[in-house]
């Protein structure tokens, strides 16, 4: 990894702001570890609260890029993601696998709420 150079909070937050609409999908991620050295770098949190916005652009970015780019149907781990067999009408229940229905009060008539004197 490379140094950076000490940059003052408002130079810092100036690169941060590049990077967030200079990046792509090849550099996201080299980008927001740039950014986020740069943003440990800040000395406040009233500065680092000013880099809070691209911050968040570029972690929204690297997720739906990684989302996309991520097989239909793949896992984290690689392994493809296996659908369950929709139970029907002709699947037997295993007895004791339902759950009874809850009870609801009836509905209260119509005008009888609270009597007026």
């Amino acid at each position: 990894m490379t140094q950076l150079k000490m940059l003052s909070a408002d130079d810092a937050i100036t690169e941060i702001r590049r990077l967030y609409f200079a990046t792509s999908r090849q550099s996201i991620e080299g980008d927001l570890t740039k950014a986020l050295d740069l943003l440990k770098s800040m000395p406040t949190e009233d500065d680092r609260e000013r880099a809070t916005v691209y911050m968040e652009g570029l972690a929204e970015m690297a997720k739906d890029w990684s989302r996309a780019s991520a097989p239909k149907g793949a896992r984290k781990g690689g392994e493809p993601v296996r659908s369950r067999p929709k139970a029907d009408a002709t699947t037997p229940k295993k007895p004791g696998t339902t759950k009874p229905a809850a009870k609801r009060p009836a509905p209260k008539a119509a005008g009888a709420s609270k009597k007026r004197g």
